[in-house]
């Protein structure tokens, strides 16, 4: 499909650039046959005892780093060299990580860059894009405390606002289900939860499970191409266990229906069904790409926030409910001033039955 089709005009203003003053206060547009301007908080009231929430559990490193190349002489940001930031996005080895560098054009194979005393790491290798192969002097889990102390949250690109000093974006970047590091990026739909709303969840009698999926930095690129056809997706590491297969596999027997939370979770469950739409436990990369044509074999309803024109989350939404449905729904989102992105509203969809020829 020409990628032009899932392009529209999104005022400046609608991206939110800080989240809701309460996680549950976000709206929800219901987008079903008819759209319903509606809160997070009546989303107990649209499901049904013995449906399934399946939600994604990965927690957001704080991997953007500030560095110097050459040697960090002081506490705090090195002095000395040229500035250099990079956003870690996929781990290669314990020690070895892909990253996004800026300005990419000053490093050359072999540079080391220096974040702090006594940490630092050497680009093995420059590839397209701004991406370089960096190797650290710290692996696995002291590496990840090297972050913590020394990294930022990755806030998205277009959150204009700098995040180093912002203590708050720790947690309110983070999902009430964080417990996996290895985003990042939050799965976003998943940030309106709170104790208060999952426990109304519980009395409705929703069964809540959990997956996997490590979100990567690819959520945040444009499309290139003309065509989807000529879009790859970056591989994202993801886990689905055999207690949320078997969850939702006796819901779909029993009648019931699964909501994924956000298209990091849909995508984990789509990848892990089988044609006849049964669920087995999972564990890998997952590279799939949902345009419209797309045969879903699992998911029933979908919770997400609204997203970027001519980005991979606006086809598969557009896959799951039908691209009209979605722009009349997103120019209502508009005009009725939805806020948009990674710390904005939400909407749940009802699937186009239509356009999956069922």
């Amino acid at each position: 499909m020409r990628v032009n089709l899932f392009d529209f005009e999104l005022p400046s203003d609608c991206i939110a650039q800080e989240p809701a003053k309460t996680r549950d206060s976000a709206r929800l547009l219901y987008v079903g046959a008819e759209l319903c301007d509606l809160g997070i908080k009546d989303l107990p009231s649209l499901l049904e005892p013995g449906d399934v929430m399946v939600v994604n559990d990965t927690k957001v490193l704080p991997c953007r780093l500030i560095g110097k190349r050459g040697n960090a002489t002081r506490p705090g940001p090195p002095t000395g060299g040229a500035k250099v930031e990079v956003t870690l996005h996929k781990s290669r080895t314990p020690d070895t990580w892909l990253a996004l560098a800026r300005p990419a054009r000053k490093l050359r194979t072999g540079d080391k860059i220096a974040f702090a005393p006594g940490f630092h790491a050497i680009v093995r290798d420059k590839l397209d894009g701004g991406e370089v192969l960096l190797h650290f002097n710290f692996a696995g889990p002291d590496l990840l405390m090297f972050l913590e102390t020394n990294g930022t949250m990755p806030l998205p690109p277009y959150i204009k606002r700098d995040a180093t000093d912002n203590a708050e974006d720790r947690e309110n970047y983070q999902t009430l289900f964080a417990s996996e590091p290895g985003a990042v990026a939050a799965p976003t739909a998943g940030l309106h939860f709170t104790p208060e709303l999952m426990r109304a969840l519980r009395e409705r009698g929703v069964e809540v499970v959990r997956v996997t999926l490590h979100v990567g930095a690819g959520t945040f690129l444009p499309v290139q191409a003309e065509d989807t056809r000529g879009h790859s997706m970056h591989g994202e590491w993801g886990e689905l266990s055999e207690i949320t297969a078997d969850a939702v596999n006796h819901a779909h027997a029993g009648g019931k229906r699964v909501l994924a939370i956000g298209s990091t979770s849909l995508r984990l469950l789509e990848s892990a069904a089988k044609d006849d739409g049964a669920v087995r436990p999972f564990r890998g990369e997952t590279d799939l790409f949902v345009t419209p044509g797309y045969q879903f074999k699992v998911v029933d309803l979908m919770l997400t926030n609204f997203h970027l024109p001519r980005s991979t989350l606006f086809m598969l939404v557009s896959a799951f409910a039908g691209l009209q449905r979605m722009q009349e729904a997103y120019a209502h989102a508009i005009e009725t001033g939805y806020r948009f992105y990674s710390y904005g509203d939400t909407c749940l969809l009802e699937p186009n039955c239509e356009t999956w020829g069922i």
